[in-house]
């Protein structure tokens, strides 16, 4: 892990490869390089890639309790400014990709194409709002339990049962490590009601989804579809909510696919 300080707050990250850069984004649990690993070795021969901890994950530090979905672009806007690389391509999953689209709204010159993994126009603009708020509330509370009961609530909705149990444990590993006070800042930004977001893109755009997504539906990868204009939806088959690890062939194949795409 590599780290750096941007306004103030030290963020690790990992970096791998090298050629036109791709900036990968996770959600409010796990780390970086955990969610990404398959992305990382398996995306590097054609692309920089950089898995960074978001404010509250991993190695990086808590942001302020009040940072919101905005103060998490600023501060991912930054790091993309510190690391010197320009017109990134920036894939976010789940959390990760209400983030995106927020680093889209506020710094649109940056995206050179977005990648919405799982992903929502936060909680509250994908969501019913009671389930929002359910959602929401949860969180709040699952940040006062111990590591243990933490994993053990989430955990089991975050794959399909047929992913191998080696990559269950792996990712669970990582959310041990979770900070309570990083997870309700992150669960506070996901709460959030992006749609009017949606509209505004004009940059490329992929949009990838499980089909047996229990936490981001069909519904909600439908709804994002038909918002971003000239938007690419693939559906990857039994697969669950981190399908980037569920089904890490198919999923680089579609992000090989849709970047070869934009440089024609």
């Amino acid at each position: 892990m590599e780290m750096i300080e941007v306004d103030g707050l030290p963020i690790a990250y990992e970096r791998a490869g090298a050629g036109p850069p791709l900036i990968l984004l996770h959600g409010y649990v796990g780390d970086g390089p955990t969610t990404w690993r398959r992305q990382l070795e398996g995306l590097c021969d054609e692309f920089t890639v950089v898995a960074w901890d978001a404010p509250g994950a991993g190695g990086s530090a808590d942001p302020p309790a009040s940072f919101g979905m905005a103060g998490y672009a600023d501060c991912l806007a930054g790091f993309i400014d510190r690391l010197g690389l320009v017109r990134p391509h920036v894939a976010g999953l789940s959390f990760g990709g209400a983030l995106a689209l927020e680093l889209y709204r506020g710094h649109p010159a940056i995206p050179r194409s977005l990648i919405l993994a799982s992903a929502y126009a936060g909680w509250g603009g994908s969501l019913p709002a009671d389930v929002a708020a359910q959602r929401l509330q949860q969180a709040l509370v699952l940040a006062e339990l111990s590591p243990e009961e933490f994993v053990g609530a989430l955990l089991p909705t975050m794959f399909s049962d047929a992913t191998p149990p080696e990559a269950v444990d792996a990712f669970g590993a990582s959310m041990l490590g979770f900070h309570p006070i990083g997870f309700q800042a992150m669960a506070r930004a996901s709460a959030e009601d992006l749609r009017e977001v949606l509209a505004l893109v004009k940059v490329p755009t992929l949009l990838v989804y499980g089909d047996s997504d229990v936490r981001a539906p069909l519904t909600v990868a439908e709804d994002l579809h038909a918002a971003i204009s000239g938007s690419t939806l693939v559906v990857l088959a039994s697969v669950g909510h981190l399908c980037n690890i569920e089904a890490p062939e198919e999923f680089n194949r579609a992000v090989r696919t849709f970047l070869g795409d934009t440089r024609s």
